[in-house]
């Protein structure tokens, strides 16, 4: 739970988002973007010219403008040691010190760091204000290039963290343009990796590439030195984001083989640590913790040393390590007791706390824990730093919940809560409102609980897409920190059995829905709409099926009727074994009286309960919002004893209300791009097929179409873009897996990963207001057992603006998908006839031949998005 770089914000101290390594931290710079530490480093504090030439300075100025730069370092040291609140304090005092002496330059950079400290509390007002401050002086007292670019850097950060990252992409370019004309090479590469993160914002992933390729270019023209190594690795972390975590291994690797080679001494432990961190998420555990190892034997500072230690105690407390946890807690607890104040030392503390109370058996007093967390919330309090007080005070309440003594714990989490609303921490606030609500709830305050579940909720709601890079001092983690908040608040509201209750259940439900894909993409990628049933589809039942710890919960939506709730009790691990069963036993070899009971079974959980009270109706769409491993269940091939579901209801699946769009298809006007690769393309088996099946569907509709060596991605990108189509069906190899990195399609010249193929269509829909109604990728597969894989789908569905998706949840033989393919084109053509009506009388259509009755056959295919 620990992490690189404790004494950064969000904001300030990154690239964009992205943490800078420690160089910056050691040589004394303000963190907030690589382009700007390079400005400093080059800027050096006790020879700064002044503003103008016109106006030497008076002798009291020459006194002011030394008395402001001892301020600037001291300021800086101040910040450095996590101190935030006496740094602004400082700085202030040196602006002010230089507007009275009339050293601009002194009072702007001056300014510029006063903006990075309160980034840093998250008082963005005042940075807004100060960063304000220092441009209006820029326009007045024009500066040198480097320091304009500086001052840009700041802004940029600042809207970039507003939510205007077109305003901060236009800012950083200005500022790549003031880098030039400084001749600083670095700082140019600086920009246009800042560049990339506002275009990964904004959805433009081949944009931000380009930047990342353009900067990776220039790095590697730099001869090898220390600058350059923080290059890679910044390059690196950028890459890990934007989802390419193959390519920020290289990065990374190369950093760490140029730092060896150079025998650049600053830069190993850090290196070390950044690899560490990436191989957590992408290699094992005993890759990363040999990491880990390295940075600590690598580090030059106790500060560093420590952080490489706690991120192996958290390893080794992860996988149950007891003998070696136990042995390196008790070396980090005497360290973490001898640190002096600083915002590292609070985090410090609270991961080091988090992480021992999971151990079994802690060596460790209970009294001891708390005297150490005492110490942090001191600490924060000394630095007037509420947010960190508001960790610090939550973790005592934890350390309270463990030992049983309730009282306490409800004390120190409510402290905590009313903390964290003082400062409008929303990260805070969601995990502070979580733990009080289990306290009500353990108290069997149901009502009480539900209500400040509903706060965390919120919370999370309103970080979105942060929550991957927020407040990384103490990391949030969406499996242990974010979904269970949502799943434990539909339980109370279940518990609560009112109409209002049920009615708040399907918002969180759609909340949650939303929650998982903004962490597959890692970022709040998903416009949301505020649908009714009614405004999509009236004659549509949504089937909202949810597996909580002690059962499985169903519940039934349709336009102008109240809601409904059926309610298995049934262990979740129960449900997940049945799952992964009847997986297995929907391949064609497995036996099918087993398959068939099976199916009857998870027909009888999720149908039978709504048959029974008269809520469904023949013929009229079923649309399941699925969690879970449920989504990789083909729901319409669950059978009722004597026809599988396919043959009563139209099926689809859906993301969620909130993230479907309410428009239906011209059946009289469409114009489709059919491509596809047919041949053997390296390790993609060659598809026959796919010949016969572009050829067919480009009879059956309007249509353009590429095929073999036409398909590549450019020519991709170009059709969807320019050409006036409104279904794109795709025939080529694919994989949807939980790790949107390995979300792809194949073209005849390489891959395009989901991010792009959402992009290209994005850019469609923004170009020429005018989104694809229905993206039919016909070849594509699910991961093998990866339980979030239908993410991906789900993703692409909604990410991309393509109204529905058409995709295979296993691949099967191409004849067999041409086929189908076909007959749903035909059956689309047909007016008054929906998506979901079309693939389900193609469906049908196998199921009625011999050869292809098994479900496999025609099962696979799902319609996700807008079904009519």
């Amino acid at each position: 739970m620990s992490n690189t770089d404790n004494s950064n914000s969000k904001t300030t101290g990154d690239l964009g988002r992205l943490r800078l390594p420690r160089l910056y931290r050691r040589l004394g710079f303000v963190l907030w973007g690589l382009g700007l530490a390079i400005v400093l480093a080059t800027i050096p504090l006790s020879g700064i010219t002044h503003a103008t030439d016109e106006s030497p300075m008076t002798p009291v100025a020459v006194f002011e403008h030394t008395e402001a730069t001892q301020l600037l370092a001291a300021g800086h040291s101040l910040y450095d040691a996590g101190r935030y609140a006496e740094a602004i304090h400082v700085w202030q005092t040196a602006a002010d010190r230089s507007a009275q002496g009339g050293d601009r330059t002194q009072q702007i950079m001056a300014l510029n760091y006063l903006s990075s400290a309160h980034q840093a509390l998250n008082q963005w007002s005042q940075a807004e204000q100060t960063t304000t401050q220092s441009l209006e002086l820029l326009a007045q007292f024009p500066q040198t290039p480097a320091l304009q670019a500086q001052a840009l850097n700041t802004y940029a950060n600042l809207q970039l963290h507003l939510g205007q990252a077109e305003t901060a992409l236009r800012i950083w370019e200005q500022a790549e343009d003031y880098y030039a004309q400084a001749e600083d090479a670095i700082g140019v590469l600086g920009s246009q990796i800042n560049q990339s993160e506002a275009l990964q914002s904004l959805g433009f992933y081949r944009r931000a590439r380009e930047r990342l390729e353009s900067a990776n270019q220039q790095l590697a023209m730099l001869p090898d030195s220390p600058v350059k190594v923080v290059g890679l690795r910044s390059l690196g972390k950028a890459l890990q984001l934007i989802g390419d975590p193959r390519d920020s291994y290289n990065q990374m690797a190369e950093a760490l083989a140029i730092a060896q080679r150079i025998n650049a001494t600053t830069e190993l432990s850090a290196t070390y640590f950044s690899i560490g961190k990436l191989a957590t998420e992408v290699e094992s555990a005993d890759i990363a913790l040999a990491y880990f190892v390295e940075a600590e034997e690598a580090a030059l500072t106790p500060q560093d040393q420590l952080q490489a230690q706690l991120e192996q105690f958290s390893l080794y407390v992860k996988s149950q390590q007891q003998t070696l946890a136990t042995g390196l807690s008790l070396r980090l607890f005497e360290q973490l007791q001898n640190q002096p104040a600083s915002r590292t030392a609070i985090y410090s503390i609270v991961n080091f706390a988090h992480n021992l109370i999971q151990l079994s058996a802690s060596p460790i007093t209970h009294s001891e824990l708390n005297q150490l967390l005492a110490q942090a919330v001191q600490f924060a309090r000394d630095l007037q730093d509420p947010r960190a007080e508001a960790h610090a005070l939550r973790q005592m309440g934890q350390l309270y919940i463990e030992a049983q003594q309730w009282s306490d714990a409800f004390d120190l989490t409510q402290k905590s809560l009313q903390v964290a609303r003082s400062t409008q921490a929303a990260d805070v606030i969601s995990q502070s409102a979580w733990q009080l609500g289990r306290l009500l709830k353990q108290q069997k305050q149901t009502e009480a609980a539900a209500d400040i579940y509903r706060e965390a909720v919120d919370a999370l709601q309103s970080l979105r897409g942060d929550l991957v890079a927020i407040n990384q001092d103490f990391q949030f983690s969406y499996r242990e920190q974010v979904e269970p908040v949502y799943r434990e608040l539909v339980a109370l509201l279940l518990d609560l059995k009112t109409p209002t209750a049920l009615k708040q259940t399907l918002d969180v439900l759609e909340a949650l829905q939303v929650a998982e894909l903004d962490n597959f993409f890692r970022e709040a990628c998903l416009d949301l709409q505020a649908n009714q049933i009614d405004q999509i589809d009236p004659t549509a039942t949504v089937i909202y099926s949810i597996i909580l710890p002690d059962r499985l919960a169903t519940i039934y939506a349709k336009a102008n009727e109240q809601l409904d709730v059926s309610e298995i009790p049934i262990e979740a691990s129960t449900v997940q074994a049945f799952l992964h069963e009847l997986l297995a036993l929907l391949h064609p070899s497995a036996d099918k009286p087993q398959r068939l009971q099976a199916s009857q079974q998870l027909y009888d959980w999720l149908i039978r309960p709504a048959e029974t009270k008269n809520l469904l109706t023949l013929d009229q769409p079923l649309v399941f919002v699925l969690d879970g491993l449920l989504r990789n269940i083909p729901m319409a091939a669950l059978y009722d004893g004597q026809q599988y579901l396919i043959e009563k209801y139209p099926v689809a699946l859906s993301p969620g209300l909130k993230l479907i769009q309410a428009r239906s298809l011209d059946q009289e006007n469409i114009h489709a791009l059919v491509g596809g690769i047919s041949e053997q393309r390296g390790q993609f088996t060659a598809l026959p097929a796919v010949a016969t099946e572009v050829k067919a569907i480009t009879e059956l509709v309007s249509s353009s179409q590429l095929l073999n060596d036409e398909f590549t991605r450019e020519a991709l990108s170009e059709s969807v873009q320019t050409g006036d189509v409104d279904v794109v069906h795709l025939a080529t190899h694919g994989q949807f897996s939980s790790d949107f990195s390995q979300t792809f399609l194949l073209t005849w010249d390489g891959v395009v990963n989901i991010r792009e193929l959402s992009e290209m269509l994005q850019q469609r829909e923004n170009g020429r207001n005018q989104a694809i109604e229905l993206l039919t990728l016909s070849a594509c597969e699910t991961a093998t057992g990866d339980e979030r894989a239908t993410l991906g789908l789900a993703g692409l569905a909604v990410r991309s603006g393509a109204r529905a998706t058409i995709a295979t949840l296993w691949p099967i033989k191409d004849d067999v998908a041409a086929h189908l393919m076909t007959s749903f084109y035909r059956e689309l053509r047909r007016p008054h006839t929906s998506k979901a009506e079309a693939l389900r009388q193609a469906q049908l259509e196998l199921l009625r031949k011999t050869d292809f009755e098994d479900p496999f056959f025609w099962s696979t295919y799902v319609l996700i998005g807008n079904w009519v």
